[in-house]
C-alpha cells in the first residue's frame, strides 16, 4: 500500500517546486528504507527475499553468525545490481555476528530526485541513465564497509560516446560524487565503485546545443522539402516525357526514389519522434528502412557514374554500347540487392544496432560503420570516375572541330558537368570534414539535400537530349 501511494505521489508531482521535489524524494526513501527493514529476519546461516513492484523492485540478503558462504552472492533487479563484502560486515558485528544488506531499484524515482539536482560548475544538459537505487544495512549495529561497494548500472538510455558519466549519490537536496567513481562502462553499463551505502544513480552529462544546432534545424527543414519537391518534379518529367531511345534514365529514376523515400522518411521520422520513440520495434523497423534506402541511393549514384563513364569513353566510337551491356533488369538487382544484403547482414551480427534516440544507427561497437564503410567505397569509387569522365570530355571536345566547339550548348555543357559532382554523390565526402567547421556543415547540408534538384537541373531543364546522344550525334555527323 505505502509503495502504491508513493507511485501516486510521483504522478502528481510533476509540477511542483525543485524544494518540494526533493522533499517528496526524501520521504519516499526514507519509508522505503524502514518498510524493507522490516523483512529483515534472524538467521543462523544465510537467508533472502525479494519482491517486484510496479515502482520498486527489492531484494535483501541475511546472514548469521553460521554461515558457510565464502562470499554472498550478486544482488541483482532488473537495470542493476551489488556486489557488497556482507561477510565481512557481519564479522565486524562481535556480538550477533550477523549483518542484512537491503538493495531497491526505483523504476520511476527520477521524477523526484531529477537529474538537474546534480550541480556541476558547466551548463550542460544532464540525463539520468540508471534507475535509481538504495543499499542500507537494516538491522546491523556495526555498519562500517570492509571493502568498496560495486554496483553494476544498466543504461536505460542510449549511451552517447561524447557525453561524461558520474556515479553520483543524493545528499539531502542534491547528487554529488563524493565517494563514487566510475569504474568500467561501455555502451550497454556502467560499474560504479563507492565507499559507503546510500541513494545513487547514474547522470551523463553532454554539451548543449549551440545557436549553430538551432540554425541547422531550421535549414533542414527548410532544404529538404525543397529538395523533395524536386525529386518528384524529375521523376514526373522522367515518367511524361518522351526521351530519345539512346538515353537510359534506369539509375536517374531509382536514385531519385531511393533518396525521395530516405529523405523524406528521415524528416517526417524527426518531426514525430517523440510519437515514434517510444515504440521502440517501429523505431528500430525505421532505422533499417533508413539504412536500406540511404544505401540503395549510393549503389544507384555509383551504377550512374559508371553508366556515364561507359557513354563518355564511348563517344569515340560511331554509337555507345551500353544499353547492350547493362540492361534494366541487371541495373534493378544490383541497385538494390547490394543494398538488401548489406543490411541484412548488419541484422544478423548485430540486431540491436538500430534504433537510437533519433531512430537511426546506433554508435555502439562500432555499428555506424555498416552504413559509413560502405558510402566510404562507394565515394571512393564515384570521385576515381568523374575525375576520368572530366579528363576523357575535355579530350573529347578538344577532338571537336572549332564549329562544333564553339556552341552555345557548350557552357551548359561544362555546368552539367560539374553539376555531376553533386549527382553522383561526391558532395557527400564534405561531411567527413564538418567536425569543427559550422561553415562546412552548412555547405553539406545545403549541397545534398539539394541533390534532387541538380537531378532535375541537369536531366531534364537543361536537357532537350541527353548530353551523351548530342556529343555521339555530332562526332557521327562530323565522321559523315
Amino acid at each position: 500500500m505505502a509503495f502504491n501511494a508513493s507511485e501516486k505521489i510521483f504522478e502528481s508531482s510533476s509540477s511542483a517546486s525543485p524544494a518540494k521535489l526533493a522533499s517528496y524524494g526524501n520521504l519516499v526513501l526514507k519509508t522505503s528504507e524502514k518498510l524493507i527493514s522490516t523483512l529483515v529476519k534472524p538467521t543462523v546461516t544465510s537467508d533472502n527475499v525479494s519482491f517486484t513492484l510496479a515502482a520498486v523492485e527489492g531484494q535483501v540478503f541475511m546472514v548469521g553468525p553460521n554461515v558457510s558462504l565464502g562470499k554472498i552472492p550478486r544482488l541483482d533487479t532488473t537495470n542493476s545490481s551489488v556486489d557488497i563484502d556482507l561477510i565481512g560486515i557481519s564479522k565486524n558485528n562481535n556480538e550477533t555476528r550477523s549483518a542484512a544488506v537491503a538493495f531497491m531499484s526505483y523504476t520511476t524515482m527520477e521524477i523526484l530526485l531529477k537529474p538537474d539536482f546534480f550541480n556541476t560548475s558547466n551548463e550542460t544538459i544532464k540525463t539520468m541513465m540508471s534507475t535509481v537505487i538504495s543499499a542500507t544495512l537494516p538491522k546491523t549495529t556495526n555498519t562500517k564497509l570492509t571493502k568498496p561497494v560495486n554496483f553494476t548500472l544498466k543504461h536505460i538510455r542510449e549511451f552517447d560516446p561524447s557525453g561524461s558519466l558520474s556515479c553520483v549519490y543524493w545528499n539531502i537536496s542534491e547528487w554529488i560524487v563524493d565517494g563514487c567513481s566510475v569504474l568500467e562502462t561501455n555502451s550497454s553499463f556502467t560499474v560504479c565503485s563507492c565507499v559507503h551505502l546510500s541513494t545513487f544513480a547514474l547522470i551523463m552529462q553532454t554539451s548543449r546545443p549551440s545557436e549553430s544546432d538551432s540554425l541547422m534545424e531550421l535549414l533542414n527543414l527548410v532544404c529538404v522539402p525543397v529538395g523533395l519537391v524536386f525529386f518528384s518534379l524529375a521523376l514526373l518529367t522522367f515518367a511524361l516525357c518522351q526521351w530519345s531511345p539512346g538515353v537510359n534514365n534506369v539509375a536517374r529514376i531509382n536514385l531519385c526514389v531511393s533518396l525521395l523515400s530516405a529523405h523524406l522518411l528521415f524528416l517526417l521520422t524527426q518531426q514525430f519522434l517523440s510519437l515514434i520513440r517510444p515504440q521502440q520495434v517501429l523505431c528500430d523497423v525505421i532505422s533499417g528502412v533508413l539504412h536500406f534506402l540511404f544505401l540503395s541511393g549510393f549503389v544507384w549514384m555509383s551504377i550512374e557514374a559508371v553508366l556515364l563513364f561507359i557513354c563518355v569513353k564511348n563517344l569515340s566510337q560511331i554509337s555507345s554500347k551500353k544499353r547492350e551491356v547493362l540492361s534494366s533488369g541487371f541495373l534493378c538487382v544490383i541497385g538494390y540487392t547490394v543494398a538488401l544484403v548489406v543490411v541484412s547482414v548488419s541484422v544478423g551480427l548485430f540486431p540491436d544496432g538500430y534504433g537510437s534516440e533519433h531512430c537511426w544507427i546506433k554508435l555502439d561497437k562500432g555499428f555506424i560503420w555498416s552504413f559509413l564503410g560502405p558510402v566510404c567505397i562507394i565515394l571512393a569509387l564515384n570521385t576515381i570516375l568523374f575525375i576520368c569522365i572530366i579528363i576523357n570530355l575535355n579530350s573529347t571536345l578538344k577532338n571537336l572541330n572549332a564549329e562544333v566547339s564553339q556552341m552555345k550548348q557548350t557552357k551548359t555543357m561544362t555546368f552539367k558537368t560539374l553539376a555531376q559532382f553533386v549527382v553522383l554523390g561526391c558532395s557527400w565526402i564534405l561531411g567527413f570534414f564538418t567536425k569543427d567547421s559550422e561553415t562546412l556543415e552548412i555547405l553539406f547540408l545545403i549541397v545534398n539535400s539539394q541533390q534532387g534538384t541538380f537531378i532535375f537541373l541537369v536531366y531534364c531543364v537543361l536537357n532537350e537530349e541527353d548530353m551523351c546522344v548530342r556529343l555521339t550525334s555530332h562526332k557521327t555527323s562530323l565522321r559523315l
